[in-house]
């Protein structure tokens, strides 16, 4: 399937567990499912809105097999393949190429941070593995290895699979014209990320897309195809509206996309493993309830 350049809302599938932790595979090819009906462009996974790092490599590896099959070609598919040293990148892009993925996406190792002569070995040992495109994961300390515009384009010219950046060091705003005014034709495009908190501001400067968890893919999506309609007024309006949950999200991350998704009937469980992001208490569940209760008439699902 060849549909580049992407564009758009390029939705994450968080990875749902059952209660008691484990892996829930139907649940995930059931929110590959309400991902694509809610009007994504695109799919990406696993990657941190997945909690790929709480996933052992078994799991990552069958998190892209149930994507993969169940997307079945439908929306591109980006599958995030970071490791801890290119040996172990290689072995996750080899493996979801064969699966069926579109493009791959990649932090720099993310446990010993690298220099940035280890940072290009890494992406140009993926890029020999892989024949799809590769999107470098720019994100801040302390899981990602921040790199300069200037760098990523280097990497852009020299590798040659590195055509998008996914665009996430704060402010993420300037980031990406940074990385654009760098980069120029060198990419195909640049993500912007903070799960879309910006994505009006990005689309002003020229992003080809953003990369949200996927518990309100109908609204980030409306905002997107609104705006590329021309409609700035009537995206600017569905935006406002979306900005408290955004803001809400960015205080407890996952266990606010799953408990979302577990409110709109799209998981059984909002079981997080990420044990450092912050649970929701009693007070937060009753600002969801009212922040959820705004937004009803705008859900498409």
């Amino acid at each position: 399937m060849e549909r580049r350049p992407y564009r758009g809302v390029y939705a994450i599938p968080v990875t749902p567990f059952t209660e008691t932790g484990s892996l829930d595979e139907d649940g995930l090819a059931e929110l590959v499912d309400f991902t694509i009906a809610a009007g994504a462009h695109g799919l990406v996974a696993p990657v941190n809105a997945s909690e790929f790092s709480a996933l052992s490599d078994s799991e990552r590896v069958r998190v892209v097999e149930v994507v993969a099959t169940q997307n079945s070609d439908r929306l591109p598919f980006v599958a995030g393949v970071s490791g801890v040293s290119v040996e172990v990148a290689v072995g996750f892009a080899r493996h979801a190429s064969d699966r069926g993925a579109s493009a791959i996406m990649a932090m720099p190792p993310y446990v010993r941070k690298p220099r940035t002569e280890e940072i290009k070995r890494y992406y140009q040992g993926i890029s020999d593995s892989v024949d799809v495109p590769i999107f470098v994961q720019n994100y801040p300390l302390p899981v990602g290895v921040p790199m300069t515009a200037g760098f990523l384009a280097e990497l852009a010219r020299d590798i040659e699979h590195v055509l998008y950046i996914k665009e996430e060091l704060p402010p993420v705003t300037h980031s990406v014209s940074a990385d654009i005014s760098a980069c120029g034709d060198l990419v195909e495009g640049v993500f912007g990320g903070a799960a879309g908190k910006h994505m009006m501001n990005e689309m002003l400067r020229g992003v080809a897309g953003t990369m949200p968890a996927c518990d309100v893919t109908d609204l980030h999506a409306a905002v997107w195809d609104t705006y590329s309609s021309g409609d700035v007024e009537r995206a600017t309006e569905v935006f406002h509206r979306l900005l408290p949950l955004l803001n809400f999200e960015s205080l407890y991350g996952v266990n606010a996309y799953k408990e979302v998704l577990k409110r709109r009937g799209v998981i059984k469980s909002a079981y997080v493993r990420a044990s450092t992001i912050k649970r929701l208490d009693e007070k937060d569940h009753v600002e969801l309830d009212r922040i959820l209760s705004s937004l009803e008439d705008l859900f498409s699902l």
